[in-house]
C-alpha cells in the first residue's frame, strides 16, 4: 500500500521536513499558461464580442456567431425536462442553502456621539454578479446554488452566469439549478474569455462588479490577472481534505472519504491523521481494495500517490496541532466527542464533526457555501457568503460642536502629517462653527 500513499509518523527524525515537503504546493500555473491568459484577456478587453467569440469556437470546439447568449426562457423552460426527483433534490438543496446563508446578512446602523455627530455605516449589496459554474469533464449545479444563493440573499440586483459549453454541450441540471437559485442570464461560454468579457464587458456580456466561483487553471489565472478591476471571490486551488480520527470509525467511511476530495483531480490532496497506527493499516488495505470499483480510479490514485499521506501520531492533541499547520479547506473530525476539540481549531476552511458528518454533506446541501479557502489561505480566508456581496460604506455627518471639535483635532494632526490642505479644510469647519 505504500506504493499508492504516502506514510508519515511524528516519531520519525525527518517528519517536520517530510511534513512540509507534503505540504508544499508547487505553482499549478506554468509560464505557458500565464501568457496565453494574459493575451486572451488583452484580446477580450480590446476585441470584445469578436475576441470572444474567436476563442470560445477555438477553444470549446464551437461554430456560433452571436448566439453566446442563453435567453431566460431558453434555461428556465429546462425545469420542465429534467426528472422530477433531481429537480426536487436541487430545490431542498436550494433552501437549506438559503436558511442557513439569511443569518449571515448585515444590517446598516448608525449613533450620535457625545459632540452630536451621526456616524455610522450603510450596507449596500453589489449591483452586477458574474457566477462562474466549470463545464466539460464533470457538471456542478451545486457550484450554481451554492455561489447564487448568496448573492440573492445579499439582495444583489442582477447575477450573470457563464458556463462553457464544449461541443455544444450544456448540462441540464447546470442550467436548473440557475433557474432553482434565480440567476438572471446565461452566457454559454467559459475560460479565460469569459472571465475577461465579465471583468471588462463585452458587447453582449455586461460588465460585472464581482467574479466568483472556480474553474480551472485558466480561470483561476484570469481572475487573478482582472483583480482589481474587478473584485473575485479568490483564487482556490485543488480540493483538500483533512480527517482526524480516534481509529474508532469504519475504515471503509474514512477510505472513501479521502476518494470523495482525490476524486477531484490529480492535484487534490486527502490526508488522515490518527494515533492509532493499526488504524491507519486497516485503512490503508480499505483503500487499496475500494479502489478497483471507482469510477474514476485513475484520477484517484494519481492523486493518493502525488499529494496523499496516512500519517500517525500519539495523541488526539498532536493531530490538532497538525490540522492548525495544514489549515485544511475541509477538515473532518471523525472522533467520539468531536465537540470536546472544536475550540482548539484555530484554522480550517469548513469543519465537519463526528462520524456521521462526511465532507460531502457539505458540498451539496448541508448549508454552509462549500466555496472555502484552500493552500493554507484558511489562516485568514472566510468561506464564500452573503458579505462577499454586500459593501459596507462609512457615514459621517457633523454637528457644529463635533464640527469645532472634529475640526481641531484633525488641523491638529495634518499639520503633524505635513499636510497643510487637510489642516485648512479641517480648519474652516471648526472656525465657522
Amino acid at each position: 500500500m505504500d506504493d499508492f500513499i504516502a506514510r508519515l509518523d511524528i516519531k520519525d527524525s525527518n517528519f517536520k521536513a517530510r511534513l512540509s515537503a507534503l505540504l508544499k504546493r508547487d505553482d499549478l500555473v506554468s509560464a505557458s499558461v500565464e501568457s496565453s491568459v494574459r493575451e486572451i484577456v488583452a484580446q477580450v478587453r480590446k476585441d470584445g464580442d469578436t475576441a470572444l467569440l474567436r476563442y470560445t469556437n477555438e477553444l470549446d470546439r464551437r461554430q456560433i456567431d452571436s448566439s453566446v447568449h442563453l435567453e431566460q426562457l431558453d434555461f428556465r423552460s429546462v425545469l420542465g425536462s429534467i426528472s422530477p426527483a433531481i429537480k426536487s433534490d436541487l430545490k431542498m438543496a436550494a433552501t437549506r442553502i438559503e436558511e442557513y446563508h439569511k443569518r449571515q446578512t448585515l444590517d446598516s446602523w448608525q449613533y450620535q456621539d457625545t459632540s452630536g455627530n451621526l456616524i455610522g455605516q450603510l450596507v449596500t449589496p453589489l449591483e452586477r454578479v458574474g457566477i462562474y459554474v466549470p463545464g466539460g469533464r464533470a457538471a456542478y449545479p451545486s457550484s450554481v446554488l451554492m455561489n447564487t444563493i448568496p448573492a440573492k440573499v445579499a439582495g444583489v440586483e442582477e447575477i450573470i452566469m457563464v458556463s462553457p459549453a464544449p461541443d455544444e454541450c450544456v448540462d441540464e441540471t447546470v442550467l436548473a439549478a440557475a433557474a432553482i437559485a434565480g440567476v438572471d442570464k446565461v452566457f454559454s461560454i467559459g475560460g479565460a474569455q469569459a472571465i475577461a468579457a465579465l471583468a471588462y464587458g463585452t458587447e453582449t456580456i455586461p460588465r460585472v462588479d464581482k467574479i466568483v466561483g472556480p474553474g480551472n487553471s485558466y480561470v483561476a489565472r484570469a481572475k487573478s490577472q482582472v483583480f482589481g478591476d474587478v473584485g473575485i471571490d479568490m483564487v482556490a486551488g485543488p480540493s483538500e481534505i483533512l480527517i482526524l480520527c480516534d481509529g474508532e470509525t469504519e475504515p471503509d467511511w474514512i477510505a472513501m472519504d479521502l476518494f470523495s476530495q482525490a476524486e477531484h483531480d490529480e492535484f487534490a490532496q486527502a490526508i488522515l491523521v490518527s494515533p492509532d497506527r493499526r488504524f491507519l493499516d486497516l485503512v490503508a488495505g480499505r483503500i487499496k481494495v475500494l479502489l478497483k470499483d471507482m469510477p474514476r480510479r485513475e484520477i484517484i490514485l494519481e492523486s493518493l500517490k502525488r499529494n496523499g499521506a496516512l500519517i500517525g501520531v500519539d495523541s488526539m492533541n498532536e493531530a490538532i496541532d497538525i490540522a492548525n499547520r495544514i489549515a485544511p479547506e475541509h477538515l473532518e473530525l471523525s472522533v467520539a466527542e468531536p465537540r470536546r476539540f472544536l475550540s482548539k481549531i484555530r484554522h480550517a476552511g469548513s469543519i465537519f464533526l463526528g462520524r456521521l458528518t462526511p465532507e460531502a454533506f457539505g458540498d451539496y446541501c448541508a448549508g454552509p457555501n462549500h466555496v472555502l479557502p484552500t493552500s493554507g489561505s484558511a489562516r485568514f480566508s472566510s468561506p464564500l457568503g452573503v458579505y462577499d456581496f454586500q459593501k459596507r460604506t462609512s457615514v459621517i455627518e457633523c454637528s457644529e460642536e463635533g464640527a469645532s471639535h472634529l475640526g481641531r483635532l484633525s488641523e491638529s494632526l495634518a499639520k503633524a502629517e505635513g499636510l497643510e490642505a487637510h489642516a485648512r479644510s479641517a480648519a474652516y469647519r471648526s472656525r465657522k462653527s
